[in-house]
């Protein structure tokens, strides 16, 4: 991609370095822990699923009955695996019969490790290959029915409506309009549940709860339409809070299209312990990589709570950090669509004009990645008549600088959340200014000492020092300094600190290494 800001390349070469050094002391400093979370979700991937008599999830009971026994070091698949070499049992039989409270995990004989491994592999690879055949499927249908051409952002758009059926209604109406990815927000504070509720649900506050039954009913719904009408549509959720890899595990058999999955969400904005979001983002992504699912990073947040025209330089710091980290857990670039947004306060002058360097910026620096650009929602207030404008610049920007994925805006943000109707209004928008200024990016350059060439580089320099910083120090001390979103966090607070455990010299989790070795091969 030929750069019309007049980037630095060997600026941005020493970015990219800092951070890998970022990501590389990260991964160093979570080398010898796992989370009760990763070992949910080894045990969902092996097909445990269901509720015990009380209504908790069972891999809930499995993995708390090993942890309040000091054994979960050793890594949930090698308690599996040794249960089913004394039982006879497959995994989502054992799981019952401990939830019934007819097994204990830790009281059964112990086999030989390598007997254990090669059990408890066997129905890992067995697992893995069931969700790909099925991913497969999902390609090749994608494939037949086609969507939105490369060239033409996909448009995303969320429902809220608390109830999955309700849902299911409103993400119709969302095809039936031209939108390209459906995503079902998640019930208010749901990334602060340490379990995923089970089963289908209706009553959900600010968002839908996200289960795997409700993954499954928008999913077959989608293709439902997608079928009728030959047009393929995305369903989204999110993957991140205390059940990070869970959600990953659920999107990927379900068959979701782009999960949002951000490395530092969770720590700055639901104060979960930095450590525990480190492992889990990392087991995650690297399901999340190895099915083909697309993640959305969340640096639009940052204009949330920290005014977005000083902010940006620790958007685009956190877009490098966030890209590494996602490459180090297995996901290729064309399925890590950095996060950006159109958060400028609109009485700021030039404000467009910053806007569109931002979102030129990201673009060029990211050339192999679906960008996801996000609306104006911050300093909506309730007129719909600017919001609407605002919104039009908005997706102005969109399509002269060629982002990936584009969030739509929609005109009563700001007064409650939006109804069908309102949805289609931004529909309508977006497909205006997007056809009607088709090709504007072929048309414009910058102009060298211009506004918009002056800023990008400013601001790629400012984020260039603040990596520099933190590769020098640590991620966990930046964190901890609010140098993201002017939150901060320390290394040994923060809620799932409970749920990290030490991984013992024999721990196991077969997943690591097979998904590994697919992606080396």
């Amino acid at each position: 991609m030929r750069s019309k800001l007049g980037l630095d390349a060997a600026l941005i070469a020493s970015c990219r370095e800092a951070a890998t050094a970022i990501a590389r002391e990260a991964g160093e400093r979570t080398a010898g822990l796992t989370t009760t979370s990763v070992e949910r979700a080894v045990a969902r991937l092996l097909g445990v699923d269901g509720v015990d008599g009380d209504g908790v999830p069972l891999p809930n009971v499995l993995v708390e009955k090993v942890h309040d026994q000091g054994e979960l070091g050793r890594g949930l698949a090698y308690w599996l695996g040794n249960a089913v070499i004394a039982t006879g049992a497959e995994p989502a039989e054992i799981a019952r019969r401990v939830g019934a409270g007819e097994l204990d995990l830790c009281a059964l004989p112990r086999a030989d490790l390598a007997r254990i491994e090669v059990t408890i592999a066997a129905y890992a690879g067995r697992a893995l290959e069931r969700i790909e055949a099925a991913r497969a499927e999902r390609n090749a249908l994608r494939a037949r029915l086609g969507g939105r051409e490369a060239s033409y952002p996909e448009i995303y758009v969320l429902t809220a409506t608390g109830n999955v059926y309700e849902d299911v209604v409103h993400a119709e109406a969302v095809a039936e309009n031209g939108g390209d990815i459906v995503a079902v927000i998640r019930s208010t504070a749901q990334s602060l549940l340490d379990y995923v509720p089970y089963g289908p649900t209706t009553e959900g506050y600010g968002g839908t709860f996200a289960t795997q039954a409700n993954f499954a009913i928008m999913r077959e719904a989608l293709d439902r339409w997608s079928a009728a009408n030959g047009r393929y549509v995305k369903l989204s959720s999110f993957c991140s809070g205390l059940c990070m890899p869970e959600f990953a595990v659920m999107g990927a058999i379900e068959g979701l299209d782009n999960m949002v999955n951000d490395a530092l969400y969770g720590i700055l904005y639901r104060d979960i312990n930095p450590l525990r979001t480190m492992i889990d983002q990392r087991f995650s992504r690297r399901i999340n990589g190895h099915f083909g699912v697309v993640i959305n990073t969340g640096e639009d947040n940052y204009l949330r709570t920290s005014d977005a025209v000083e902010a940006a330089p620790a958007v685009v710091a956190s877009q490098f950090i966030n890209y590494q980290l996602a490459r180090d857990s297995g996901v290729p670039p064309a399925q890590i669509a950095v996060g950006n947004a159109f958060e400028i306060h609109p009485e700021v002058t030039n404000g467009f004009l910053y806007e569109w360097a931002q979102a030129q910026l990201t673009r060029e620096l990211f050339p192999d990645c679906p960008v996801k650009y996000m609306p104006p929602t911050v300093h909506m207030n309730g007129n719909h008549l600017r919001t609407q404008a605002v919104d039009s610049m908005f997706n102005l920007v969109t399509i002269a600088t060629g982002q990936g994925i584009q969030t739509i805006g929609v005109p009563s943000e700001g007064i409650f959340t939006p109804h069908i109707h309102d949805r289609v209004h931004g529909l309508e928008n977006v497909h205006y200014v997007f056809n009607f200024a088709r090709d504007l990016a072929e048309e414009i350059e910058f102009r060298p000492d211009g506004v918009i060439r002056t800023r990008a580089c400013d601001v790629l320099a400012e984020a260039h020092r603040m990596l520099v910083e933190i590769a020098d120090n640590s991620l966990f001390t930046a964190i901890e300094k609010g140098f993201f979103g002017n939150v901060s966090r320390r290394i040994d607070q923060g809620r799932g600190a409970e749920g990290i455990v030490a991984l013992h010299p024999k721990y196991f989790n077969p997943f690591v290494a097979l998904m590994e070795d697919e992606s080396d091969g």
